[in-house]
């Protein structure tokens, strides 16, 4: 874990000052680091029937791809407005420099699938707060959210109530 941990760069005051962003490209670029992760990562949903795994824009795409592989499962996008072309559900919420809104089709997931939401990084629960209410408008069945990190100090796991979260690294 060590070594997934180092393959994670700081990035202080981006986007903005104050802020010390967890800049994930770098284990990305690391074929070893990022196999390690994925494998890590999707050994824990093999025995859990997973339908679907929905990926969070931008980062959350390639977790949620390289999961949804590994898963045999297919991936379904979540995105910033006016990105999907059909009929969306959409969902607003804070994030630690500022508000945004996600959208994601009506007909992504069917109802009684079982979910897995997948992003790079856990911060202050936000994003994923309005994901998980975008599944549940589609009648999705939440079975856990997948990070490949968790800012601990920054308390999203707490704001997310009894959600099952599971982070393969406490940064």
């Amino acid at each position: 874990m060590d070594k997934l941990k180092k393959a994670i760069r700081d990035i202080p005051d981006f986007p903005k000052a104050g802020i010390m962003f967890k800049d994930i490209t770098t284990l990305l670029a690391d074929a070893a680091s990022f196999q390690r992760a994925v494998d890590l990562l999707g050994h824990r949903y093999l025995d859990r029937k997973i339908d679907v795994v929905v990926g969070i824009e931008a980062r959350g795409f390639l977790m949620g791809a390289a999961l949804a592989y590994k898963l045999n499962t297919g991936v379904v996008l979540v995105r910033k407005p006016g990105k999907l072309p059909y009929m969306t559900y959409k969902e607003s919420y804070s994030l630690e420099y500022g508000t945004d809104t996600l959208e994601i089709h009506r007909d992504a997931i069917n109802p009684g699938q079982r979910v897995l939401i997948a992003d790079d990084i856990l911060a202050t629960g936000g994003t994923v707060g309005a994901v998980i209410k975008l599944v549940a408008k589609t009648g999705g069945e939440l079975v856990e959210c997948a990070f490949l990190a968790e800012l601990t100090e920054l308390g999203g796991r707490q704001k997310l109530g009894d959600t099952s979260i599971f982070a393969l690294l406490q940064l």
